[in-house]
């Protein structure tokens, strides 16, 4: 009976709507794929490449719709084309996955691309000022006191970093931590007396399109230790989805971490003088 009725499925026709719904995803899925890897090793332009990315985007909405229609022609007629429909809606569900998640982060994050631990007087950007001077780039200015509010309302944990290590310690620690995360270094400036200010400019990628974000990194004097203040701003696009915060957060962590397990410098001190017997002289 089972194989009667195996071989009577196996004569029913393939939904033409299936067939559809799967080649969509696949060539949405490649076209995906494609415009992350040109963005994100720079092979062309990257305003192109996003309008391939947005344009997969509708592409698998479209394929969802198809299933849905597939899926309701099968319902009627008996054909096959299930295993398609599904493997359809589970290329989707991964095309869309992550621009749902940014859709729902422009809604709960403030519009906002430069995040600073100092939004008073930030840190600047002087060698990446150059890069962000393309066309259609974020100023290097920072983007004023209204962007501020903005940020102390939606980052409130986002603060200067003291530390119990000294300038040049601090600077060092932070050096590394931006070296083991392989952002492409711009400028570093060691804190050379009299002014004793470090800082480290650098740049950052986005984790799925590679975008460039710029950080810049201020080391201060502070009491008997030191602060850090750190910038980091998208240099495309007014919205940054909450990286740049997420990134300050993260490095402000691993630079406590480090900074607790560094040894304190040892302080040479001048040997004691040996008492000299009264009544004698130096000769």
């Amino acid at each position: 009976m089972a194989r009667r009725f195996s071989a009577a499925y196996q004569k029913e026709p393939v939904s033409a709507l299936a067939s559809w719904a799967r080649r969509m995803a696949i060539f949405a899925l490649v076209a995906t794929l494609a415009s992350v890897l040109v963005v994100r090793f720079g092979f062309l332009d990257f305003r192109p490449a996003l309008v391939t990315f947005f344009g997969a985007l509708a592409l698998a909405g479209v394929s969802i719709l198809l299933c849905f229609a597939a899926f309701a022609a099968i319902w009627q007629n008996g054909s096959r084309g299930m295993t398609r429909i599904l493997l359809a809606l589970l290329i989707n569900a991964l095309i869309l996955a992550y621009p749902a998640y940014l859709a729902i982060q422009y809604q709960r994050l403030p519009r906002l691309y430069d995040i600073s631990t100092d939004p008073i007087d930030p840190p600047r950007f002087d060698a990446l000022a150059r890069l962000r001077a393309a066309d259609g780039a974020n100023p290097a200015a920072y983007a004023g006191l209204y962007s501020a509010e903005l940020q102390r309302r939606a980052y409130p944990k986002i603060e200067p970093i003291l530390l119990d290590l000294s300038v040049q310690q601090a600077y060092e620690t932070a050096l590394r931590l931006v070296t083991r995360r392989k952002w492409l270094i711009i400028d570093e400036r060691p804190p050379v007396p009299p002014q004793r200010t470090g800082r480290i400019e650098a740049v950052a990628r986005t984790l799925v399109m590679g975008l460039r974000e710029d950080v810049s990194i201020r080391i201060v004097p502070d009491d008997d230790g030191s602060r850090v203040d750190i910038r980091s701003s998208s240099r495309y696009f007014e919205h940054d989805f909450g990286s740049n915060a997420a990134r300050i957060s993260a490095f402000a962590s691993d630079l406590n971490d480090a900074a607790d397990n560094a040894k304190p410098e040892k302080k040479i001190l001048a040997p004691a003088k040996e008492p000299q017997p009264k009544g004698t002289k130096r000769r």
